[in-house]
């Protein structure tokens, strides 16, 4: 087994923290932009996503603490897509979480495996999991706007306001809540909205 101190696995650990920590800051920016839309879900989507790679973060962070008081270098590619267009960010997002799910830390965690590090693996394994729902979702919300359909159904459905719960059924969502009277960026998709049991 290779000395932690000495492993990329340290390096590969701190790039991972690195990474997240970045996703995070671009998702809050990515929502801020959504909300100046008026865009709430997608604003939602972000913040949701953003909570999550902080979390990541910190799993990556915590497996660092037996170098407690010690600087490291972080040298690593991380993506740059600011941008005033809401469907370019979701874009950007779902690319940026393919790259973590189908590469980074893939060879993450076989380094990790090889090192002998097999908790980190394991982390890394599974949050590249997380991530490929990350961009997945990403890449639902991204269709749906290009092809018009983020408030429009070809069929009819259910529609959920996501500031009071309202349920409104028809093939678009109303342009304000009849309840809240938060305005159409409120709702999703019902079987998209979180904590309905559907999705």
């Amino acid at each position: 087994m290779t000395e932690f101190s000495t492993s990329q696995t340290k390096a590969n650990l701190m790039k991972a923290f690195a990474g997240e920590s970045m996703a995070r800051n671009r998702y809050e920016f990515a929502a801020s932009q959504a909300k100046k839309q008026n865009l709430y879900v997608i604003e939602a989507v972000f913040k949701f996503t953003a909570d999550q790679e902080k979390e990541h973060g910190e799993i990556f962070y915590n497996h660092l603490k037996d170098l407690a008081g010690e600087k490291l270098m972080v040298k690593g590619d991380y993506p740059v897509a600011p941008s005033d267009t809401v469907v370019q960010l979701l874009r950007a997002a779902q690319q940026a979480e393919r790259e973590e799910y189908e590469d980074i830390y893939q060879q993450f965690g076989d380094k990790a495996s090889q090192e002998g590090f097999m908790v980190v693996a394991e982390s890394f394994y599974k949050i590249a999991d997380i991530e490929k729902t990350h961009g997945e979702r990403f890449g639902r919300f991204a269709d749906l706007m290009e092809q018009g359909k983020l408030f429009v159904s070809d069929v009819e459905c259910k529609w959920m306001c996501l500031n009071c719960g309202h349920v409104h059924e028809s093939s678009t969502a109303p342009v304000a809540c009849p309840v809240c009277h938060h305005n159409q960026g409120y709702f999703v998709r019902l079987e998209l909205a979180p904590w309905t049991g559907r999705n």
